[in-house]
């Protein structure tokens, strides 16, 4: 009897666990037997072991990449992170006007494709034709050029949050709902006013929900590669082919025809969002106790 349970079981799981080894872990496992291999120009592709490995963590391109996205994370996701739980807590709160609307119009921009996104942004920075370009014709200023090298950073950060600011905002707006409204019954009486009932009640409960949309900031923060790579087509100046990792492993792969070097940045790349992931979980978790 428990050997026929534990064929069902299997019968269940086996479809999703063969998809899963197909489309991710067969990836992986090629992409690491890729980064194992260099194709040379002559005698053709050659066993290096660790090799690809070795060159990429002395790689000033590849750090200059990998210290671009983090500084990314450092700003962007905290300034994201902020807007959404203000824009949770209004909606929560009962008191904002047209809640409906304003809920759907914040979460809109999230239906809307990365590369839509960045395509249209990119021409509203424009100082020729763009609203940078309007504003500048019509008030006879010159403002600063989002596009320009200085501030291309700072322009994506701006793209991505418009993106995703809405898509926090819907995690941590359900953590609130779930939240026994007896409490907030018990404050009122003990006379507690709003900021004491966020602090005192409404925060701790988001403190999972933050959690959770911070590791999906950071997993989002280190695969950065759309809006560089759209506005490359805008401000080829601004957008070098090494600006993210992942836009470094593309041109690798796809314009330097460096498909083992590509694969092992991909590697490190994922390893690096993994731990850096990790030990934050690790630490929210702990920080819960």
């Amino acid at each position: 009897m428990s050997t026929r349970r534990s064929w069902i079981g299997w019968q269940f799981t086996g479809p999703f666990l063969a998809v899963f080894a197909l489309v991710f872990l067969a990836p992986i496992g090629y992409a690491a037997y890729l980064s194992l291999f260099r194709n040379r120009l002559i005698g053709g592709t050659a066993f290096v072991g660790l090799e690809n490995y070795t060159k990429a963590f002395s790689d000033p391109q590849f750090f200059e990449a990998l210290s671009r996205v983090a500084l990314f994370l450092v700003v962007q996701v905290p300034i994201m992170l902020f807007l959404a739980l203000l824009i949770a807590l209004a909606l929560d709160s009962g008191r904002l006007y047209g809640a409906g609307f304003f809920r759907i119009s914040v979460f809109l921009p999230y239906a809307v494709p990365s590369v839509v996104a960045a395509l249209m942004w990119g021409f509203m920075y424009g100082t020729r034709i763009g609203l940078v370009g309007n504003v500048n014709d019509a008030f006879g200023i010159t403002l600063p050029d989002p596009l320009s090298p200085d501030l291309i950073l700072a322009a994506i950060g701006n793209i991505v949050t418009w993106e995703f600011v809405g898509y926090n905002m819907i995690i941590l707006y359900s953590g609130l709902r779930v939240v026994d409204t007896a409490l907030y019954e018990a404050a009122a009486i003990d006379g507690a006013g709003q900021f004491r009932i966020i602090r005192a009640i409404k925060l701790p409960a988001l403190r999972g929900p933050l959690a959770v949309a911070t590791i999906f900031s950071i997993i989002g923060s280190f695969q950065l590669f759309n809006e560089p790579q759209i506005l490359d087509t805008i401000a080829p100046n601004s957008i070098t082919t090494y600006f993210t990792p992942n836009v470094y492993a593309y041109q690798l792969s796809f314009g330097g025809q460096q498909v083992n070097y590509s694969a092992t940045i991909a590697l490190i790349m994922g390893v690096v969002t993994m731990i850096v992931a990790y030990l934050f979980q690790r630490r929210s978790i702990g920080a819960g106790r």
